[in-house]
């Protein structure tokens, strides 16, 4: 009885440990690995295993930000079953991380957890940060980009109003020329990435230095910016920088 009611506040509980694969990982890759479950001091019954992806965005509200967390997906592992005292399980998963999973290029902000649904106990609990690398087709984005003269100056996560999917937030990317033909002209681009199975949408920004009376009037009145919204396939991959090059230099004027 004493084990019982240690074990209902969590002491000498069922434990559980994910074990993944690797570490990192592409948006829209399978993540595989294991869940190694030991038996506290007394019998337990375990409803389900459960492992979500989690993820964090900034909201803004009465002008202050702060970050949310958010589950992006979850994914049951296991069905019920008893965990004798000291007894070990090992129980293999596999599932597809999400194309529209953030990457981490500058924070730790995607992690997985791993819980245990156990009753009149304090559930268990295990996270695991990941490292989220972009797709072969966003990669080439990133790097046409950056050929083009432009550094990336920020990635942030941001709640948006409207709908671009299941997913309460976008990833922005923030890039600001640092040499060649666009120095001088545009204050910055902002990317955001909309990814699919075989290709991902784009949403660009497009913010035009001003140059001259009429120019910061222009950017006093928000008629300094361009927005545009295109996409590229797979078969578009070689093709990606002159695609960009001329979007951009179409929204130049």
């Amino acid at each position: 009885m004493f084990n019982k009611m240690l074990s209902s506040i969590g002491i000498g509980n069922t434990k559980i440990d994910a074990q993944l694969d690797k570490q990192s990982y592409m948006a829209g890759e399978t993540v595989r690995g294991k869940i190694l479950v030991t038996g506290g001091k007394v019998e337990q019954e375990v409803d389900q295993i459960y492992l979500s992806v989690n993820t964090k965005y900034v909201k803004e509200s009465d002008d202050k930000r702060f970050n949310v967390n958010v589950i992006m997906d979850k994914f049951k592992i296991a069905e019920s079953f008893t965990i004798q005292p000291g007894e070990s399980k090992e129980i293999p998963f596999s599932f597809i991380l999400s194309p529209q999973t953030p990457l981490t290029i500058r924070d730790k902000n995607v992690w997985i957890d791993t819980g245990l649904d156990i009753k009149k106990a304090v559930d268990p609990g295990d996270i695991d940060y990941i490292q989220v690398n972009p797709s072969q087709l966003v990669n080439a984005v990133l790097k046409a980009v950056d050929s083009l003269g432009f550094k990336l100056i920020e990635v942030e996560s941001k709640e948006v109003h409207r709908s671009f999917g299941k997913l309460p937030f976008v990833q922005e990317f923030e890039f600001k020329p640092r040499s060649g033909q666009y120095k001088g002209l545009l204050d910055e681009i902002e990317l955001i990435f909309l990814p699919s199975e075989d290709q991902v949408e784009i949403l660009m920004q497009i913010d035009r230095k001003a140059r001259g009376l009429s120019g910061l009037f222009a950017e006093a009145m928000d008629q300094d910016e361009s927005y545009v919204r295109f996409t590229v396939t797979n078969s578009d991959s070689s093709t990606v920088q002159e695609t960009i090059q001329e979007i951009v230099n179409q929204n130049i004027h």
